[in-house]
């Protein structure tokens, strides 16, 4: 990703979406623009025009993070849009160095995760990385993706799967959010990692297959996955309204382990316990995932 180009981007794309009024700021006479001016953000965040104008033609290398908090408070960003400018400058310190890396291999996980994913069998439960890879999904979580790993097309990425397969829009009965979600999540990744030449390339193919995966990356919107409730038009059982909670591993930040878990005597309760023996009755040998240490 071309992180003077996203910053600018980036910069543009939220100074256009706070008004004077929402800024405090008394408005005359006829404007040009519907957001504010880059003079007005650069005085509500106490730098100079030319300081900020610097900025949002993406030079953020060598801006402190006192200064990146300011423009931050101006532009009037969430935790995540303000984390996102951080990496974004972050990034554009690192310079050129992080772009020569070793060539990419296979993804391990840790033996104790994968443990933990076998103590769970009640419950699904996935391990996917930064790039919307399935890395390790205990039976349950298999049998809940199963249009996942039904789709070879897709290669158990769930981003590809929602914005490539005819499948998608059934499977998840929200599809717009979690789509908006996946390609917010996806912002955030390429920020924190520009040179990540896979997760480039994920983006690259989505945006020349999907007219909608163009149209929400164009918002330059970032959003991250945390909790809250998904709602699954799964073929086998049905929908299925499940929370879930997502817990980065410690040792790496890029990784996180999905659970999902019904309410307690609802419709879903009983719908994963079909599941469950819908996935025992149908059970076949698990397919390749990523290697697990011994």
């Amino acid at each position: 990703m071309d992180n003077r180009a996203e910053s600018r981007a980036f910069l543009k794309s939220r100074r256009d979406k706070v008004t004077p009024e929402q800024a405090g700021l008394p408005v005359y006479g006829n404007r040009r623009v519907s957001g504010l001016r880059r003079s007005e953000v650069a005085m509500l965040a106490g730098v100079s025009v030319e300081y900020y104008t610097r900025m949002e033609r993406g030079s953020l290398g060598g801006v402190s993070d006192a200064v990146l908090d300011s423009v931050a408070r101006a532009l009037r960003l969430d935790d995540t849009e303000r984390g996102h400018l951080h990496d974004l400058a972050r990034a554009a310190s690192a310079g050129s160095a992080r772009a020569r890396r070793a060539a990419p291999v296979r993804p391990v996980v840790r033996a104790g995760v994968g443990r933990m994913l076998e103590a769970m069998p009640t419950l699904p439960v996935l391990v996917t990385n930064h790039r919307f890879d399935i890395l390790l999904a205990n039976p349950l979580g298999r049998a809940l993706y199963a249009p996942v790993y039904e789709d070879p097309a897709c290669g158990r990425n769930t981003a590809r799967f929602c914005f490539l397969s005819p499948a998608a829009r059934q499977f998840y009965v929200d599809w717009d959010r979690i789509a908006r979600t996946a390609v917010g999540a996806l912002r955030v990744a390429a920020a924190k990692d520009p040179y990540d030449r896979e997760l480039s390339n994920l983006i690259g193919e989505l945006s020349t297959r999907s007219d909608a995966f163009r149209v929400m990356w164009g918002a330059h919107d970032v959003r991250v996955f945390r909790d809250g409730t998904k709602r699954f038009g799964h073929p086998a059982v049905g929908q299925l309204d499940l929370d879930h909670e997502t817990m980065f591993l410690a040792a790496d930040d890029r990784t996180g382990v999905a659970v999902y878990s019904a309410v307690p005597g609802s419709a879903a309760e009983d719908g994963l316990k079909l599941l469950a023996s819908w996935a025992a009755t149908t059970e076949s040998p698990a397919p390749a995932e990523a290697d697990v240490e011994r």
